[in-house]
């Protein structure tokens, strides 16, 4: 009895022995697979790690980029940005309208050099205020060289609309205007006579007066044109509201002030030409 169960004893310890070399093989084999498992994510996990490391730089990049976009300001001025001092004076240099200067105010005074001649005849007063206005501007004319355009006979010269055309004639670029008044003038006109007497004046150039009736001068001198007459207005003073006549009526009273305003009503159903 004692043989047979060695025997057993014996299979059954080979046979544990086999279970414990199967079982540490399976393990072995386990082990070696996760090493091989492991051993084969670790390349994976470079590339990963390589790729990571790779696309950093370039969001950096990306990043540094944009925040030089935003960090950097744009040089184009918005259209409501007032340019600069610089960038206006570069434009009024190529803008001669920018650059161009603002005509001189006029003098407070000014009277013309002229070449006084009193009227040859009782009618020739047109003629003679004409060449006394054109000697103001340089123009040599007699009065019977006058006295033919202008219309003139022994009832005298019809209009200021004859001397503004006869002026016309004999000073280039036509500058003379024909203003009419048909009755008492108007603040208005009377302003309007001044700014004319005051810019042919400066241009150079004598203003021929139609006048009829009577007035005053400033020195309180009186003179009388029921019929109506041609006077030359060669000068002003105080801007204008006094101004300076050659008169040819009388050489022994060549010239003489008048006012304005005392002018504008001697003329009151006449004209000028300025």
């Amino acid at each position: 009895m004692k043989h047979p169960l060695k025997r057993q004893l014996r299979r059954l310890a080979t046979k544990r022995s086999y279970q414990l070399v199967a079982g540490s093989a399976a393990a072995l084999v386990l082990v070696s697979g996760a090493s091989t498992l492991l051993a084969d994510e670790a390349p994976a996990r470079q590339q990963t790690s390589a790729a990571v490391a790779e696309v950093a730089p370039r969001l950096d990049d990306v990043a540094t980029r944009n925040q030089a976009r935003v960090a950097v300001p744009s040089h184009k001025p918005s259209p409501s940005a007032s340019p600069s001092p610089s960038a206006s004076a570069t434009k009024a240099k190529a803008d001669p309208d920018l650059t161009r200067k603002a005509a001189p105010k006029p003098p407070s005074t000014k009277v013309l050099r002229y070449d006084y001649q009193a009227q040859t005849t009782f009618y020739n007063c047109g003629p003679a205020a004409v060449r006394n206005a054109l000697s103001a501007a340089g123009v040599e004319r007699t009065q019977d060289e006058l006295a033919g355009p202008l219309g003139t006979t022994e009832m005298g010269t019809n209009s200021a609309l004859d001397t503004t055309r006869v002026l016309n004639q004999m000073v280039k670029g036509d500058p003379y205007r024909t203003r009419m008044f048909r009755g008492t003038p108007s603040s208005a006109q009377i302003d309007r006579l001044q700014a004319d007497v005051i810019a042919a004046i400066t241009d150079g150039r004598g203003v021929v007066v139609n006048v009829a009736g009577s007035a005053t001068d400033t020195d309180g001198g009186w003179h009388s044109f029921p019929g109506g007459h041609y006077i030359a207005v060669v000068g002003y003073k105080n801007d204008g509201r006094t101004v300076r006549i050659a008169d040819s009526a009388d050489p022994n009273l060549p010239s003489y002030w008048i006012s304005t305003i005392d002018l504008a009503n001697w003329m009151a159903t006449r004209g000028y030409s300025a």
